[in-house]
């Protein structure tokens, strides 16, 4: 099935967003000529709590310096302003009404390969077709076998993208560089803010 003209949804706590996810949601929009990427930042994730503690409503403002004068990038408030835990099964059955062409979920590796613990997950499998990108220490033939035999899943091809998010929140804290890991932008936010344990250099408005 084509996925052309499909909106793609990439979800994530974005804690902070990074130079990967910018790299796989432009090499989705490409390979399968989507029409648009929404970033839907949650507030509440299900499974786990926030690292650091950082506040949705200050990795919803990373993940819009991030994308900033991007055409075909949009963040949305979706999850952020939803209460309680934010299951992706729910927001793709959301966003779907809301883009006449469909929607297509954009997914790492190594969280997809762990299907099993997301909530509702034989609902989610069959609920849009997955876009997947490779990741560290992932065979992408996991996803040739059940229980993905029932989903619609695209594999990214794509060089594999070591960055995480848990790695640069480590380097802030051991006051390593993060340069060509984040963008400047959302870098100079993270020192203004004081944030993942940096001295806070200033405040904004």
């Amino acid at each position: 099935m084509s996925l052309r003209n499909r909106t793609g949804l990439f979800g994530g706590t974005f804690n902070p967003i990074h130079c990967g996810h910018l790299r796989v949601a432009e090499e989705a929009l490409n390979q399968f000529g989507l029409e648009r990427v929404v970033f839907l930042p949650t507030g509440t994730p299900p499974h786990r709590k926030v690292d650091e503690g950082v506040s949705g409503e200050l990795r919803f403002q990373m993940v819009k310096l991030a994308t900033e004068g991007h055409p075909k990038f949009v963040v949305s408030r979706h999850e952020l302003d939803k209460a309680g835990p934010c299951y992706t099964v729910d927001t793709i059955e959301a966003m779907k009404g809301l883009h006449a062409h469909g929607v297509a979920y954009i997914v790492g590796a190594d969280v997809f390969s762990r299907i099993e613990i997301w909530h509702d997950w034989p609902r989610l499998l069959a609920s849009a077709p997955f876009i997947v990108a490779p990741r560290p220490g992932v065979d992408l033939t996991v996803f040739a076998k059940p229980p993905f035999d029932r989903a619609e899943i695209h594999i990214l091809d794509m060089p594999l993208v070591p960055v995480s998010s848990a790695e640069i929140r480590r380097r802030y804290h051991m006051g390593l560089s993060v340069e060509g890991m984040v963008p400047g932008v959302v870098d100079r936010f993270v020192r203004e803010m004081g944030l993942y344990g940096v001295v806070r250099t200033g405040s904004r408005s």
